[in-house]
C-alpha cells in the first residue's frame, strides 16, 4: 500500500466538493505533470491512502483523507477540445495523460496547516516541505501519513 498528498485548490475542487458528489468519488483529472502523471499511472492502487490538501489559499493544508478508488485510466479531458486541459498531441490510441478516481474516506476533526507541519520535526524530511517541490501530487511515508492524521484527529 501506498501514501499520497493530492492538492486541489478549494476554490476549483474542495474536500468539501469531494464528499458531494455522487458515491463520494471524483476523476483526479487536468494533470499535466510527467511526473504527477507517472505517479497515477505507473504507482497508484486502488486503496491507497491520500491526504487531502488544499493549496493556493488563504489557510493552506490537510482538510481531509482519501483514498485511490480506481485503477490509472485515460483523462478524457485531454481529448476534448473545449477542455482548458485539451492536448492536440494526445489520442485515444495513445493517451498522454492518465488520472485516477478519488474517494472520501474520513473527515478530520480540524485541518492541519501548513504552518501546523512545519512545527514538527517527524515531518522535516517530508517531500511537500522541501524547498522547490510544486508537484500536486507526491509520495507520502506511512509515517508521515499517520503523524498528520493524528494531528488532525487531537
Amino acid at each position: 500500500m501506498n501514501y499520497w498528498l493530492m492538492k486541489s485548490e478549494p476554490d476549483v475542487f474542495s474536500f468539501d466538493d469531494l464528499k458531494k458528489r455522487p458515491k463520494k468519488t471524483e476523476p483526479w483529472n487536468g494533470v499535466r505533470n510527467y511526473q504527477a502523471r507517472n505517479f497515477m499511472r505507473d504507482e497508484m492502487q486502488v486503496g491507497d491512502h491520500i491526504l487531502f490538501y488544499h493549496s493556493s489559499c488563504e489557510v493552506p493544508g490537510v482538510y481531509g483523507i482519501a483514498k485511490v478508488g480506481s485503477k490509472p485510466y485515460p483523462d478524457s479531458t485531454q481529448f476534448d477540445p473545449k477542455s482548458e486541459y485539451y492536448d492536440s498531441k494526445s489520442t485515444q490510441d495513445n493517451p498522454r495523460w492518465f488520472l485516477v478516481d478519488v474517494t472520501y474516506e474520513m473527515d478530520l476533526d480540524h485541518h492541519v496547516s501548513l504552518e501546523e507541519l512545519k512545527k514538527h520535526k517527524k515531518l522535516e524530511e517530508m517531500r511537500l516541505l522541501q524547498r522547490g517541490n510544486r508537484l500536486s501530487i507526491l509520495p507520502v511515508t506511512r509515517e508521515e501519513f499517520d503523524y498528520i492524521k493524528k494531528l488532525g484527529l487531537s
